[in-house]
């Protein structure tokens, strides 16, 4: 299946010299047209005037006996054909029946006769006698004004001047114009482009300020945004300044939302922190009385122990939750966090070896080079990834599945590589796997409950430590992969 290419896009600047060029060369062509019509038009009829004197020349000396011709010429039709004064080029053809008697025209320097080509005849007997002038073209000859007139014994006299100096003089004309327009063509061009660049540094500064604003940060935390279309562009007087006037009220606005979203999240952020920091007293009581109660089973009926059981777990899971979310309102704060070696290979290795105990179903390949892998930040937090994504396939995948834990580096990178051969995630699921509170549905089948924090967690302590984290999911194959930056000697981030 064939896709037609997209058309390449032409700038504003682009459109407006090539407009300006297009228009300036549209007026040139017309006027060479018309300057070639008139001057064409001009010399012909100046011409035509050389024609009638010289036919008028070429008629008296073929007048009869009561009208002489001038004393030195002889009289009768051909007589025409040395009518005095006539210039070189000149045509002078006698026709008597309808026939060319003789056609000569006068020739070089030293006015010689020249024969016209007997080709040429029926052109001269097709000449309409009446006086008036018609261009035809002779052949060898080139092209010629002709006229034709009868004398008073009935015989016809045709007079022609060539068109070659007309033809010549247009054509000069033609170059001359022809340079003229494409000199100013050349000029405008260049002078128009330089005008439009100038014309449109305003629309350069706002796309400037624009491009200022898609480089902010503005999808989470605290937003600063300063950017603005300098006042100078703001001129409502003027199509720019109304464009740029209008981009700055949309950046205020744009600001102001931005505050009171930040300001809304703020306010959840230390209600969450605050909420989870009050919970973790009253749930270690209740978690610590359940477990005295289950001390004394012996005393208690069976029923209230079965039920404290239940209070202890679920005691747990809510202190497990607590946990992570005051963990998440801590890094959406910004607190500073532990800046120290962590041997990522170490901690790696710990994790898989709890995942086997915890997750013997499941089939844990571990592949990590010889020498330790060293990032910096916080161990406990750097763990807390590890066991996350560990965690997450073990809880979303059954029993059997393989899972890969791939350490390696990439230039200043430690990339860790957790695969499993799952039914993989759902394709609605996979956008907002890293959102909070996202779970999957039951295409990925859970031996144990989920808050939907884990991989929320995974993706802001990855991000707290200048990381990246990223997932690939099809069934059959499911791998996250989650890039750290190495710590080089010292202690420093490399």
């Amino acid at each position: 299946m064939s896709s037609n290419p997209r058309r390449r896009a032409w700038s504003l600047r682009g459109k407006l010299v090539a407009q300006l060029i297009g228009l300036l060369a549209v007026v040139c062509v017309l006027v060479g047209v018309v300057t070639e019509l008139a001057l064409d038009a001009f010399l012909v009829d100046k011409l035509d005037e050389q024609l009638r004197q010289a036919s008028d020349r070429a008629l008296a000396v073929s007048r009869g006996p009561d009208r002489p011709p001038p004393a030195g010429v002889p009289t009768g039709p051909l007589a025409s054909l040395e009518a005095p004064g006539q210039g070189i080029d000149t045509l002078n053809a006698v026709l008597s029946g309808g026939d060319v008697v003789r056609a000569e025209r006068l020739s070089g320097p030293e006015a010689e006769r020249e024969l016209l080509p007997a080709s040429s005849y029926d052109i001269l007997t097709s000449l309409p006698v009446d006086g008036r002038a018609y261009s035809r073209d002779l052949g060898d000859f080139g092209a010629y004004r002709l006229s034709a007139v009868r004398t008073d014994d009935g015989h016809v006299l045709v007079t022609g001047l060539p068109l070659s100096q007309v033809d010549d003089t247009l054509w000069s004309v033609g170059l001359i114009l022809g340079g003229v327009a494409l000199g100013a063509v050349t000029i405008t061009g260049l002078a128009g482009a330089w005008t439009v660049r100038r014309t449109l540094r305003p629309l350069d500064r706002l796309a400037a300020t624009a491009g200022r604003v898609t480089e902010l940060p503005l999808d989470k935390g605290e937003v600063a945004l300063p950017v603005r279309v300098p006042e100078s562009d703001t001129d409502t007087r003027t199509e720019v300044g109304k464009v740029g006037l209008a981009l700055n009220q949309m950046l205020g606005h744009v600001a102001d939302a931005l505050d009171a979203r930040q300001r809304s999240e703020s306010r959840v952020r230390r209600f969450v922190a605050d909420a989870s920091h009050e919970l973790r007293t009253p749930l270690a009581a209740i978690k610590g009385y359940a477990e005295l109660v289950g001390r004394h089973g012996d005393a208690v009926p069976r029923d209230v122990r079965f039920a404290f059981s239940r209070v202890e777990s679920e005691s747990a899971r809510m202190t497990n939750l607590v946990e992570e979310l005051l963990l998440l309102a801590r890094l959406d704060s910004g607190r500073a966090r532990v800046h120290e070696p962590v041997d990522l290979s170490r901690l790696v290795a710990d994790a898989v070896a709890d995942a086997h105990v915890a997750g013997p179903g499941h089939r844990w390949v571990l592949d990590a080079p010889a020498e330790p892998i060293t990032v910096l930040g916080d161990a406990e937090q750097v763990h807390q990834v590890v066991a996350n994504l560990l965690g997450n396939a073990r809880a979303h995948t059954p029993a059997g599945t393989r899972v890969d834990v791939v350490l390696g580096e990439r230039g200043n990178e430690a990339v860790l590589r957790v695969r499993d051969d799952g039914p993989g995630i759902p394709g609605d699921l996979l956008p907002e796997v890293f959102e909070r509170f996202a779970r999957g549905d039951t295409s990925r089948s859970r031996s144990a409950g989920s808050t939907g924090l884990g991989l929320a967690i995974v993706a802001a302590v990855v991000a707290a430590h200048h990381g990246h984290v990223g997932v690939t999911s099809e069934p059959g194959a499911t791998e996250f992969t989650v890039t750290l930056p190495v710590s080089a000697p010292g202690g420093a981030v490399a």
